[in-house]
C-alpha cells in the first residue's frame, strides 16, 4: 500500500507540481505523519524536493539520480558485473547506457582499444581516466539526476552510428518486455538496439517480475539477459526460451 500511495502521490505531483502535507494527506484519506513518510522516501530517491510544510517535484523526477542508483542495491549490481564478464562475447564497438548497473560492469571490463558510445557522463567520466579506450557521446540534452544525455539530438546521432554490440539494463523486467520508469529513456534504448548486432541486458534480482511506464523491447530478442536472480525466479523466462545467464 505504501508503493501504491507514493506512486499515486507522484501522479499528484506530475499534475499539480506542488502540494502541501495538509493537502495530501486529505486527498489521499491518511495521517499527515503518513504522508511525511512517503515524502521522505520520494525525497531520498531524488523524485521530490521537500520545503516547509510541503513537496514539489524535482526536474526528471521519472528518473531517480545515478547518485541515488549507485548506493541502492550496490551489492546485487557488483554481482550482476561479474556474472556479466563471464559472458560477454567479442567485440570491436559497444554502446554502454547510462545505467549503474552498466557502470559497474565498464569499470571491469576489457576495453582496451575498444571504442566504447556512452549517454553516460559518468561512464565517459570513467572510462577516460584509463587513457587506451576511444570513448564517444552523443549529443543531447544533459540530465542532472541521471548524469545523461538523452533527447532527440541524442537519438538522432545515435542512428547515424552502428555497434557491434549493446550493453544495457532497465527499471524493470516481467514475462515479456523490459521497461523504463521514462519514456527519453526507453527510446534512447530502442535506438541503440536497432543499431547494434548484438544485444545483453543486466537485470540484477530487484527488476524482475516488475513493470515501468515504458516498454523497451521484447525480452525474446536479447541475445543475453544476465541477472543475479535465482534459478526459481527464472524459470518463466527459460521456459520461452530466453537465454538467461545467473552465474
Amino acid at each position: 500500500m505504501d508503493k501504491e500511495r507514493q506512486s499515486l502521490i507522484m501522479d499528484y505531483l506530475k499534475n499539480h507540481k506542488h502540494a502541501s502535507v495538509r493537502e495530501l494527506a486529505s486527498i489521499f484519506y491518511t495521517s499527515e505523519a503518513t504522508i511525511r513518510r512517503d515524502l521522505n522516501v520520494l525525497q531520498t530517491s531524488g523524485q521530490v524536493q521537500r520545503s516547509h510544510g510541503g513537496v514539489s517535484l524535482v526536474d526528471n523526477a521519472n528518473e531517480i539520480s545515478i547518485y541515488v542508483r549507485l548506493a541502492k542495491n550496490s551489492k546485487e549490481k557488483e554481482r550482476v558485473a561479474l556474472i556479466a564478464l563471464k559472458h560477454i562475447p567479442p567485440f570491436q564497438t559497444v554502446f554502454i547506457d547510462n545505467s549503474s548497473t552498466c557502470l559497474a560492469l565498464a569499470e571491469k571490463m576489457n576495453l582496451s582499444n575498444k571504442t566504447v558510445i556512452t549517454n553516460g557522463l559518468q561512464i565517459a567520466l570513467t572510462l577516460s581516466q584509463r587513457g587506451d579506450v576511444n570513448i564517444v557521446m552523443p549529443g543531447g540534452d544533459v540530465w542532472y539526476n541521471t548524469n545523461s544525455v538523452t533527447g532527440s539530438m541524442t537519438v538522432k546521432h545515435l542512428s547515424e552510428l552502428t555497434f557491434d554490440m549493446m550493453i544495457c539494463s532497465c527499471s524493470a523486467l516481467d514475462s515479456k518486455y523490459c521497461y523504463e520508469v521514462s519514456v527519453d529513456a526507453a527510446t534512447v534504448k530502442q535506438v541503440a538496439f536497432e543499431r547494434s548486432k548484438t544485444h545483453i541486458l543486466l537485470a540484477d534480482a530487484t527488476k524482475i517480475g516488475e513493470t515501468a511506464l515504458a516498454a523497451v523491447k521484447p525480452l525474446r530478442l536479447y541475445d543475453e539477459i544476465i541477472t543475479n536472480a535465482p534459478d526459481e525466479a527464472l524459470t518463466f523466462l527459460r521456459n520461452q526460451g530466453i537465454k538467461v545467464f545467473n552465474n
